[in-house]
């Protein structure tokens, strides 16, 4: 077969996992409110088979582009959800938890959706990108950063399952709220799917940050653009900021928000109250006790690939080992986090709740240096 045969195959074999995952999610719930193992065995088999068939996305990709498919947003958040299936079948195997899935299913489909929202053609490699350091380092970092967001699904669960979410609280909002931004996430996976289809993409001419003449391409209407001459936009922004890809942000928030109103407006109730009934038979400790491991597990394999890699690759890149790019400022900042973090529970027997909204912070941690460093903030790694 030729590339574009073997990308189709790719994209068909991504599209039939996250097809399973979504069936996967039916017995795994009727598993929580039976007493028959079935359920969970039937999920556990059809998580297996949609994992199956998301590393054979993975390979038959590589195969086509001749190089890890790791080099662009499309690809990185791609892998990220996958290797999240992927810690999570490490976890199932470790400690039993069908119900974990429950959780950490959603929120790898939210994930690859979010990803699919990006381009999925294929473009040569930026020359700092040739290198087999590609592989080495982002590779590592999906890999850690999913082990380590294994640690936010089980978080969430012990605040659901210790918290009484019917009384308002700070932990109370704290946790809606984090349930809101997730739900901003699929607004954006929705807005980005209607704009492809409804509208086309729109072409707006401006001058970069060396005030040379530019344009750029807006696939959802533009709300946020920088300085033009087309004087279109409703909100202009300094150039020093990409205008096209805040403008998406701020659709996901709108679309996330209406999305978010609708439900609470249908269910009369918050999402961790629709939620809440879902972690009847969760053991609080045990959550606490996986989050810490997926920690434990995770944290050296992000400091190896988000430091020690990153930092071998900046150097044959770029001729230094640090240069305080937005990026690495992050990585560091991920790193340390964690590292503060194992310290407070051993040290200072910061277990349960505390844990729990660590999980939580770290997660969003990762996120914030994944997806709007890579999209907002201009830097050397602005290419991904």
């Amino acid at each position: 077969m030729d590339s574009q045969q073997l990308l189709n195959v790719s994209n068909n074999l991504l599209l039939s996992g996250f097809i399973l995952l979504l069936i996967a999610i039916v017995p795994l719930g009727l598993s929580v409110k039976s007493n028959r193992t079935l359920f969970g065995k039937l999920g556990i088999v059809i998580t297996y088979a949609a994992f199956i068939l998301q590393l054979g996305y993975f390979i038959t990709r590589w195969v086509a582009v001749k190089h890890a498919p790791v080099s662009n947003m499309f690809e990185f958040v791609t892998f990220f959800g996958i290797m999240l299936i992927g810690g999570f079948i490490l976890i199932y195997h470790m400690y039993k938890q069908v119900i974990v899935g429950l959780f950490v299913i959603p929120i790898s489909l939210i994930i690859i959706g979010y990803g699919s929202a990006f381009s999925s053609e294929v473009s040569p490699l930026v020359p700092s990108l040739i290198s087999n350091w590609l592989t080495i380092h982002v590779i590592t970092v999906a890999i850690s950063s999913a082990i380590l967001s294994i640690s936010f699904a089980t978080g969430i669960m012990y605040l659901l399952k210790v918290l009484d979410v019917t009384k308002k609280s700070i932990s109370t909002r704290s946790l809606e709220f984090v349930l809101y931004c997730l739900v901003v996430v699929i607004g954006f996976v929705g807005a980005s799917t209607v704009f492809s289809f409804a509208m086309e993409p729109v072409t707006i001419a401006y001058k970069d940050v060396q005030g040379n003449e530019s344009t750029v391409i807006y696939e959802m209407y533009p709300l946020v653009v920088n300085e033009n001459h087309d004087q279109v936009g409703l909100l202009t922004i300094s150039n020093k900021i990409d205008a096209a890809k805040l403008n998406s942000i701020a659709w996901a928030f709108i679309v996330g928000t209406v999305l978010y109103i609708v439900i609470r407006l249908i269910t009369r109730r918050s999402i961790s109250m629709i939620l809440k009934p879902l972690t009847k038979r969760v053991n609080a400790n045990l959550m606490d006790e996986i989050s810490y491991r997926a920690v434990v597990i995770g944290f050296p394999l992000f400091a190896l690939g988000g430091l020690l890699f990153a930092m071998i690759w900046a150097q044959i890149a770029w001729g230094r080992f640090w240069g305080w790019d937005p990026k690495e400022v992050w990585a560091l900042i991920t790193f340390l986090f964690y590292a503060a973090m194992l310290h407070l529970r051993l040290s200072k027997s910061w277990e349960g709740e505390k844990t729990a909204w660590m999980t939580i912070i770290g997660f969003g941690i990762i996120i914030f240096n994944q997806v709007f460093v890579n999209l907002v903030i201009a830097g050397l790694h602005s290419y991904a």
